[in-house]
């Protein structure tokens, strides 16, 4: 969540940088609209506060003077009533105030670069070369193997599920575990969560409220279906304040992951880029902020070189304002070569969240002073079927095997 004491005291700053993520201008002026409200209120409730502690001082001189205390007990007993009633039109401005801001995206990074959408996307840099094919290679869906069954994803489910078979099945399993070796031995300690989560940890990673039709929801419970496991992950500290020792926490966790895909209708349609359900390791990052942009290059770095060691071609690319995520900061995606469809394709978006996701969760440490809010940084490393699939299209063989690449062999 943003800090509401920066849009109220630095609003035109504020609004200018969201413009970058095409904000709602509406939204932002009724916001200033009842921030100042809320200010006036409050000035009137510590105006009628102070009169009232001032008065209240005055029964003893007025005893002692042998005043008439009638009057003065009238007026204060009429105070009383205005400070309640200001009280509690305070707090329903206040909660007013949260909702909607609970609704604005975070500020984006000054190295975030203008642009509506992803095509003003930026590239960083190319890693490897994209393999060469003396023949025209497929895209997964066409290759001969039986790996991918989506017609009986589609009955057990509906489409946009897959059921994985025999080598595919296998190969899937050593995925997963090859990445949580690999993040293991580069610093990020394993967790395994639930796959269900509440209200209060959805809002903390900021799903909710904004996001809550794109959630699969528990019939008659307040749960939901995680759509990452950046949301339970990053949720492990909500409301608690850390020690300034443990930091940075580095964590990895494979998990399943849900999302309804409603914006999504007739986009990928074929194959298994973009489903309902798919398995991921995930990189999740707790650290003070003067050091999360050398936390989130560590992050970034780890994704490239695990695409790296699996032989993979792949780019980054910084995400401009308007492709830019709900909670993000800042965003580098990682995309993989995919030679069936000759163009890259998103495996990792790992985003640096800044205190955003912290001040929804309470996330905080302690120095030498006071409580600060963290810095939460969160990516992809990486969604595992989407690397089965560029594994398939980038090993395929001419007479219709994919060879499997050496760093998983014994892991298959």
């Amino acid at each position: 969540m943003l800090d509401i004491k920066l849009l109220q005291n630095d609003f035109d700053n504020v609004r200018e940088k969201l413009k970058k993520k095409k904000v709602d201008e509406t939204l932002l002026e009724e916001i200033k609209s009842i921030s100042l409200e809320l200010k006036e209120k409050k000035k009137i409730l510590e105006d009628l506060q102070a009169e009232q502690n001032a008065k209240s001082k005055l029964f003893g001189v007025y005893a002692k003077e042998g005043k008439n205390l009638e009057e003065l007990k009238s007026e204060l007993s009429q105070n009383k009533e205005k400070v309640a009633l200001l009280n509690t039109q305070v707090k329903e401005i206040e909660e007013k105030l949260s909702i909607i801001a609970s609704t604005i995206p975070n500020i984006p990074d000054e190295s975030v670069p203008e642009g509506a959408d992803e095509e003003d996307n930026i590239e960083i840099k190319r890693v490897l070369t994209p393999p060469t094919f003396s023949f025209a290679p497929k895209e997964h869906w066409d290759l001969d193997v039986d790996w991918l069954d989506f017609e009986r994803g589609v009955k057990l489910a509906k489409s946009r599920f897959t059921a994985l078979r025999g080598t595919g099945a296998k190969l899937s399993r050593a995925l997963i575990n090859y990445m949580l070796d690999f993040n293991a031995k580069r610093g990020y300690q394993e967790v395994c969560v639930p796959y269900i989560a509440n209200r209060d940890t959805l809002t903390g990673t900021g799903q909710l409220p904004k996001f809550e039709n794109d959630l699969f929801k528990l019939d008659g419970e307040d749960l939901f279906l995680i759509p990452t496991a950046e949301v339970p992950v990053t949720n492990l500290f909500r409301d608690e304040i850390l020690d300034v020792s443990m930091l940075p926490i580095k964590m990895t966790c494979y998990s399943e992951c849900f999302r309804k895909e409603a914006g999504s209708a007739g986009r990928d349609t074929r194959g298994m880029i973009r489903q309902h359900q798919f398995s991921k390791v995930e990189l999740v990052s707790i650290t003070k902020p003067e050091e999360s942009d050398l936390v989130f290059d560590d992050m970034v770095a780890c994704a490239s070189d695990l695409l790296t060691s699996l032989g993979l071609a792949h780019r980054l690319v910084m995400l401009c304002g308007g492709d830019l995520g709900f909670s993000a900061a800042k965003t580098v995606d990682l995309e993989v070569w995919f030679p069936g469809q000759n163009r890259y394709r998103e495996i990792s978006s790992v985003s640096n969240t800044h205190d955003f996701q912290a001040r929804r969760a309470m996330i905080r440490y302690k120095d030498e002073k006071k409580n600060r809010l963290v810095h939460t940084l969160n990516g992809s490393s990486l969604a595992v079927g989407r690397t089965l699939i560029a594994i398939m299209e980038n090993y395929q063989n001419e007479d219709g095997s994919i060879t499997i690449p050496s760093v998983l062999e014994r892991y298959m």
